[in-house]
C-alpha cells in the first residue's frame, strides 16, 4: 500500500487545531527527577523492554543512543519536560550500563561519533591562513596553497562529493 503524497498537513493547520491535542501541552507525568529515573529503571527492567536493550547493546548501538531515545520518548509521550531529561541523561546512561555490563556484554559502545564539525573548522582555520598567506606571496604559490588545501579537506557524509 502507497501513501499518497498528497495526504499531508496544510501549511498551517497546526494553527487551527485545538489547543491541549498534544501529550506536552499537559503538565508532565514527573517533575521530580528521582521518580521519573525509578519509573525508567522499573521500565527496562520489563521483561521485553530489557531484551530490547540488550540486543541493541550487543549491536553496537551507543549507550547515549539509547539513552537520548528513552528521554526523547518521555518527553513525547508528556512523562517528563526537557528540563527534567536533561537532569535524567547521566543517571538513564548509567542505567543501561550497568544492564550492560550485567548482560556481560564484552565490547560495549558509549558514545555516538563526534557530532561537531571540528573537522571542518580546523580546515576552514588552515585555509584562513593559507589565504592570508597568499595574499603576501605571488599567484604562483597561491596555486600551490589551493592543491593543498584540496588534498587537506576531504568531505564525508550524506551530502559528499564522491571521490575522483
Amino acid at each position: 500500500m502507497q501513501d499518497n503524497i498528497f495526504d499531508a498537513p496544510i501549511p498551517g493547520e497546526s494553527l487551527t487545531d485545538t489547543p491541549g491535542n498534544a501529550s506536552w501541552e499537559h503538565p508532565p507525568q514527573f517533575t521530580d527527577v528521582n521518580e521519573a529515573a525509578e519509573h525508567i529503571w522499573d521500565k527496562l527492567h520489563d521483561r521485553n523492554l530489557l531484551q530490547q536493550v540488550i540486543t541493541f547493546l550487543e549491536d553496537d548501538i551507543p549507550v547515549e543512543a539509547i539513552a537520548r531515545m528513552i528521554l526523547f520518548s518521555g518527553f513525547t509521550e508528556g512523562k517528563w519536560t526537557p528540563d527534567v531529561a536533561i537532569l535524567l541523561a547521566e543517571v538513564v546512561f548509567k542505567q543501561i550500563m550497568a544492564i550492560g555490563m550485567r548482560a556481560e556484554i564484552p565490547k560495549m559502545k558509549m558514545f555516538m561519533g563526534d557530532q561537531s564539525n571540528n573537522q571542518f573548522h580546523q580546515a576552514f582555520a588552515k585555509f584562513n591562513i593559507k589565504k592570508q598567506k597568499a595574499k603576501e606571496a605571488s599567484t604562483e604559490e597561491a596555486e600551490e596553497f589551493a592543491e593543498e588545501i584540496k588534498e587537506e579537506i576531504t568531505s564525508s557524509g550524506l551530502m559528499a562529493r564522491e571521490a575522483e
